[in-house]
């Protein structure tokens, strides 16, 4: 349930379209629902303006299944899957026939909210091999109703990649870097805006990377003013995050 909902039914119960009764039972059910394995938040929208998301990994597909489709019932706004692969999605589809799927983010989508598209997220990934979260943030950031560009492949490898994007830059609310190696980016694009940038370290590298967390460090440690950090390749993390900012700026 979000807002839009919450005052139609209020308006229904004041009207006499809904009987006292009736409204009761549904309310009944605005803070969570016990599903016995997961308490379904329904609550979580008209608290934080977002539905519940699912994080599959470690669910069984039926868990998954059934949280979708309470979300879908009664949640009232756009639901995501994260980390969820193709038979889950399948199992998605079978039961909510509008769920979509992109399997680079390997994330699920269904809308349900009304789709905006508010200031301006960019997206910027350090190499190719980064895409897969960067998209999983650019993808959470649209479903939060957010506008988002993308602009892929400009680590500072080829710093010049970077520095021909600089029009995109500075017409930015908020910025998601998104790099693994040794995360070097983040620190380069702080140093250029004025503007928050979130830095997504990812676990692509060579093994003195260590998964991530050589560039998780660099940029925890980095100089450049602005730069907060979420976990190594936590691209839901920082795309929630920006699309909370980014509707801060639209109040």
């Amino acid at each position: 349930m979000n807002e839009d909902t919450l005052r139609l039914l209020l308006q229904g119960i004041k009207q006499r379209d809904v009987s006292i009764e009736e409204g009761i039972e549904r309310l009944k059910i605005l803070p969570f629902e016990d599903l016995g394995f997961a308490k379904v938040d329904y609550h979580r929208n008209i608290r934080q303006g977002f539905s519940e998301v699912i994080y599959c990994a470690g669910k069984t597909t039926e868990q998954i299944v059934a949280i979708a489709e309470k979300l879908a019932e009664r949640g009232g706004g756009n639901i995501l899957g994260t980390r969820a692969d193709s038979e889950v999605y399948q199992a998605v589809r079978e039961r909510i026939p509008d769920a979509e799927y992109n399997a680079l983010a390997h994330l699920i989508m269904i809308k349900r909210g009304k789709q905006e598209d508010r200031g301006n997220i960019l997206v910027l990934s350090a190499g190719t091999s980064d895409l897969p979260v960067a998209e999983e943030a650019a993808l959470t950031a649209e479903m939060m109703g957010n506008h988002v560009e993308r602009v892929y492949d400009t680590g500072v490898a080829g710093i010049h990649r970077l520095l021909s994007q600089t029009d995109k830059l500075s017409q930015a609310r908020v910025i998601v870097v998104v790099a693994g190696m040794e995360g070097a980016l983040a620190s380069v694009v702080g140093g250029l805006v004025d503007k928050p940038v979130i830095a997504v370290p990812t676990s692509v590298g060579y093994g003195a990377s260590f998964g991530g967390l050589a560039a998780l460090l660099a940029m925890l440690n980095s100089c450049a003013s602005g730069v907060s950090v979420v976990n190594i390749d936590n691209g839901f993390g920082a795309g929630y995050q920006a699309g909370l900012i980014n509707r801060l700026g639209e109040n």
